[in-house]
């Protein structure tokens, strides 16, 4: 393993905060990592990571090591593709809703997959908030508004929601022709993962959103 090789793997073991999930993203054993990540302190002289039985964490030297190494790959990555039709390859690791997955990218797989042969995919499914550096994960495909946070977000898509009810509901509690009729329904609650509270229905009138929160006494985390 010659020393580009160890700076990824170090950058990997402090993004995942394992030797055995970084090992497991770079097709290698635990044991060749560790080894490895050992033999980089030796030749450094300093301790980069501090190892615990749950997590591992960089210490002062190896944070400072890792942004080095960030800057030093970035740049070989720029002049590579500078010199190369840059062909994308690796493990893609994503997190999309189950439905957002069937309706929209399971239909285009085949097309992605022959598109770009070089790069496995890894999709997750799940509505719970992920930790994207820690995780591993490499983008997350979500709806609704986004959280004030560090992660760069690029909207993809405009979905329209619309407020169902059963026929058979109607017509035992009647037909609501405006928000304001809502008084005396209920609705199946959407727990949201973020806050754990139910989401209010929204509804647009005249120009303006309105939210209404009904008793709910069946709550979902799912939007299927």
């Amino acid at each position: 393993m010659d020393s580009l090789d160890r700076m990824r793997l170090l950058t990997r073991v402090i993004e995942r905060g394992s030797f055995t999930a970084a090992a497991a993203d770079l097709s290698m054993s635990r044991s060749t990592a560790t080894e490895a990540i050992k033999e980089l302190e030796a030749r450094l002289g300093v301790r980069l990571l501090e190892r615990t039985t749950r997590h591992v964490a960089p210490t002062l030297d190896g944070q400072a090591y890792y942004q080095r190494c960030l800057a030093i790959l970035a740049d070989i990555e720029d002049a590579e593709a500078g010199f190369q039709a840059a062909q994308p390859q690796g493990l893609l690791r994503i997190d999309v809703h189950g439905f957002m997955a069937r309706h929209f990218i399971l239909p285009r797989l085949a097309e992605f997959l022959d598109r770009y042969p070089r790069i496995d995919l890894h999709i997750g499914d799940g509505d719970r908030l992920v930790d994207l550096v820690r995780e591993g994960v490499d983008c997350v495909l979500r709806s609704g508004e986004q959280a004030d946070s560090g992660m760069i977000v690029r909207r993809v898509a405009t979905l329209r929601e619309v407020t169902c009810a059963s026929p058979a509901y109607l017509e035992r509690h009647g037909v609501p022709a405006t928000p304001d009729d809502l008084g005396g329904h209920a609705m199946v609650g959407f727990r949201s993962s973020r806050t754990g509270e139910v989401m209010p229905l929204e509804f647009t009138v005249a120009g303006e959103r309105r939210t209404i929160t009904l008793p709910s006494r069946v709550t979902v985390n799912g939007s299927d």
